[in-house]
């Protein structure tokens, strides 16, 4: 589970990245002085998805201005326009200056923990999302992904203390559901997991959560619902490992053998370790 894991985490870290992101862009405005100008030329960049263009127009803005307390937003999102155009170093030393300007702003911290989690810096990452939970208890987004690393590290105490306070506090938030359903799948806890990745799925549909049910029913001797969902998720990434390494199982329990090592095999080659594939090549 830990491959399930930390895919699941890059996408949603990525997903929330761009949310973050979004929500920290100013309104486009009409306002007739050059910064406010180039600040919804910048906008209306980023509605075009040119983060080339809107990178220089907010550093354009920035010197006109550089002592406007709106900075530290605009800052923020030059960061998040280097991450799009994938200069990460420089997109992590953007945010670390954004970080100075205003140590307690939950957006620069939020923007920069998704960027480092989306990069595999998980530890700073989950400092960054420890740093938000401190400034504001209820922000989901963080809880979440601060469930989510606490799984990844085995540690599954603070997984179940965060997963609790969104089923207290964000009961109807998609990402409780995400939680949940990862978080009992993970713990052994497989029948459980089912209904909570059945409205996830229902939402969001991917080649992971697909991966991440079709264990659940394989572990709860659901072969047939198993099986459609390995199908489903094929569909979706046909290079997704760890469905391999399920339809192995599965073809295992069916008594295929000759398809179970086939299927493990191709599991292997695309990234499956060799010690978790080689009790079904036998």
């Amino acid at each position: 589970m830990n491959k399930n894991l930390t895919t699941l985490m890059r996408i949603a870290t990525l997903l929330l990245t761009i949310i973050i992101y979004v929500s920290g862009v100013s309104a486009t405005t009409t306002d007739d002085t050059p910064y406010l100008r180039l600040m919804g030329l910048a906008d209306s960049a980023i509605a075009k998805e040119d983060w080339r263009k809107a990178e220089m127009l907010l550093v354009e803005a920035l010197r006109l201005e550089p002592a406007n307390p709106s900075n530290v937003i605009l800052v923020s999102n030059l960061g998040m326009m280097r991450f799009y155009q994938g200069r990460d170093s420089m997109a992590i030393a953007t945010l670390n200056d954004a970080h100075e300007m205003a140590p307690r702003a939950v957006v620069v911290l939020s923007n920069r923990g998704s960027v480092l989690a989306a990069l595999g810096q998980y530890d700073k990452a989950y400092a960054d999302w420890e740093a938000i939970l401190e400034i504001d208890s209820l922000h989901t987004g963080a809880r979440y992904l601060h469930a989510m690393e606490a799984m990844r590290r085995g540690d599954v105490a603070t997984a179940a203390r965060d997963v609790d306070f969104m089923d207290r506090n964000a009961d109807s938030d998609p990402r409780t559901d995400l939680a949940r359903g990862t978080f009992y799948s993970a713990i052994g806890r497989y029948a459980d997991a089912i209904p909570s990745l059945n409205h996830s799925i229902e939402a969001a549909p991917t080649s992971e959560l697909y991966s991440t049910r079709a264990l659940c029913y394989l572990m709860t001797g659901a072969l047939n619902e198993a099986s459609a969902d390995i199908a489903q998720g094929m569909a979706l990434d046909p290079a997704d490992g760890e469905l391999y390494l399920y339809r192995a199982l599965l073809n295992r329990l069916r008594y295929r053998n000759d398809d179970a090592k086939a299927d493990a095999r191709r599991a292997v080659e695309l990234g499956i370790s060799p010690d978790r594939a080689a009790p079904l090549m036998k």
